[in-house]
């Protein structure tokens, strides 16, 4: 079972949301990543590894990081604040540079 939350900068209200079990995939027979989600057991089964949506706390860029290779800089500005989607409580807004994320309670979703 996934969890979904949503963080929202509390001075400009950007919004950002984030499932728990990020993006497992698995290598189909073209040698191409598939991504496997429930209630595919059969595919998550087959999973071996994950893409993580990720956050560049500097520029703001969204990107996914594999699990299978890691990386600890942002490929789009290079800087090494880089954080998970599903753990920005309390991270400064990279868009307004003024707020900071904050968890919405009133938000949840499962699957």
């Amino acid at each position: 079972m996934a969890e979904c939350i949503r963080y929202v900068c509390n001075h400009c209200s950007k919004d950002l949301q984030s499932w728990s079990d990020g993006n497992p995939y698995f290598i189909n027979a073209s040698g191409r990543k598939e991504y496997a989600y429930h209630p595919n057991h059969e595919g998550l089964a087959r999973c071996i590894g994950n893409d993580s949506p990720h956050l560049c706390l500097q520029c703001g860029h969204g990107f996914r990081v594999d699990s299978r290779a890691p990386i600890t800089c942002c490929p789009e500005c290079g800087a090494a604040t880089i954080r998970s989607t599903f753990e920005l409580e309390g991270m400064q807004c990279p868009f307004c540079k003024e707020g900071a994320f904050v968890l919405d309670l009133g938000f949840r979703c499962i699957s």
